[in-house]
């Protein structure tokens, strides 16, 4: 059963990547944070498209097939979901959070990436848009919490992925990879078609556009 339509795959690991080399090159600094700055818009156009996503996308890429709330959360942890809340199909209610963190932490980075200033020889195209107090409060956010935030989210991805292979023999990567996963057959497929993706990469056109004239903003 198709549970994760391509775009989404896409998104996925492409935001995999700018994420490591964000982190990789703003580490290294110097020369580097030229890539730093283009992996940041990158992933800016990657959480844009997401979010819109989330409203358009396939059937279990949509916010409301995965975002619960407390009582539904309570739920999964005692073992008494519904079978209609279909919570093994995509991301589960846990993981639904983790999601909806990881988006939201990313979003915060790169808006206060986009103000950020060294002071030495890297800005953000919008720093001078701000107060140099302002500026500073949003670098140090950028360089050390929101930093180690994004870190402790990642290893918790990752753990999580290995937790439901060794201890629930549940395989997260593959159909994130195949797209399919082996369901019943009441389980309702993701829509996947390829004018589903012809749609999608006209939003994300869009989306990588509307940074770009963001950052000309600044220019």
């Amino acid at each position: 059963m198709r549970v994760w339509d391509l775009p989404t795959r896409l998104f996925h690991w492409a935001l995999a990547v700018c994420v490591v080399g964000s982190f990789a090159s703003g580490s290294i600094g110097g020369n580097a944070m030229q890539w730093h700055f283009r992996f940041g818009y990158a992933i800016f156009a990657l959480i844009a498209f997401r979010i819109l996503w989330g409203f358009v996308g396939g059937r279990w890429s949509r916010f409301s097939a995965f975002v619960r709330g407390p009582a539904t959360v309570l739920r999964y942890l005692r073992g008494q979901s519904r079978s209609e809340e279909f919570h093994d199909v995509g991301h589960t209610p846990l993981g639904s959070a983790s999601i909806v963190a990881m988006l939201a932490f990313l979003t915060l980075q790169v808006a206060s990436g986009l103000f950020a200033d060294d002071e030495i020889a890297n800005a953000g195209p919008l720093a001078r848009l701000v107060a140099g107090s302002t500026s500073s409060t949003l670098t140090a956010y950028h360089a050390d919490i929101g930093r180690w935030v994004i870190l402790a989210l990642v290893v918790l991805h990752i753990a999580a992925i290995i937790f439901y292979r060794v201890r629930r023999q549940r395989d997260l990567i593959g159909p994130m990879i195949r797209g399919d996963k082996l369901l019943p057959a009441d389980v309702p497929a993701s829509n996947d078609s390829a004018a589903l993706w012809l749609f999608a990469a006209v939003l994300f056109t869009a989306c990588a556009a509307s940074v770009g004239f963001v950052v000309w903003l600044g220019g």
